[in-house]
């Protein structure tokens, strides 16, 4: 039986290691960067009046990435909001391993291409330590969603957690693996 790796699981084995230990002059592998997970999460705020928006959302994140996603609940009562503590507010999941890769391999090459006027994904996004958040305004821009079928039109934030000290270095490692930043 063949055993299967995600093209960019093998892209940062083959290219984006020695790029990088070239670059920032590593002594050990270990020390090269890399991605350690994937948060995909959307807020809801129309699902306090219908429960139904969290279900299709679950839904359709389940689909995008491939691992079901969970609803996320509210853990205070926000009576301007009329949002009660354990309502379902949202929806995440969390990718590792091959999926994580999948994903970013979809993101980077097919749905960030598909956004209507891209010209990248701004670089302010990193935190400080290296890890990397963006915003999608429209889920409908990956292929596994059938736009016919959809009732809204959810925006989704997408969190990128590297193992990189500094934002130089987590931008590096997006960087090499082909992640469309916007040039100045």
């Amino acid at each position: 039986m063949m055993s299967y790796t995600p093209r960019l699981r093998e892209k940062y084995n083959k290219e984006v290691i020695p790029s990088l230990t070239e670059k920032f002059g590593f002594t050990s592998v270990m020390r090269v960067p890399k991605i350690e997970k994937i948060v995909i999460s959307q807020g809801i705020g129309e699902a306090v009046a219908d429960k139904k928006i969290v279900d299709s959302a679950v839904e359709d994140i389940s689909m995008i990435t491939g691992q079901r996603a969970v609803a996320t609940i509210s853990k205070k009562d926000v009576s301007n909001f009329k949002l009660r503590k354990g309502m379902p507010i949202g929806t995440k999941v969390t990718l590792r391993g091959n999926k994580m890769y999948e994903f970013l391999d979809r993101l980077i090459s097919i749905a960030l291409p598909r956004t209507r006027d891209f010209k990248g994904v701004p670089v302010k996004g990193f935190d400080g330590r290296g890890n990397f958040n963006m915003g999608v305004k429209e889920h409908i821009i990956f292929p596994e969603i059938d736009i016919d079928k959809v009732n809204k039109i959810l925006g989704m934030d997408i969190t990128l957690v590297t193992s990189a000290p500094n934002d130089e270095e987590g931008k590096a490692l997006l960087e090499a693996f082909g992640f469309p930043f916007t040039k100045k």
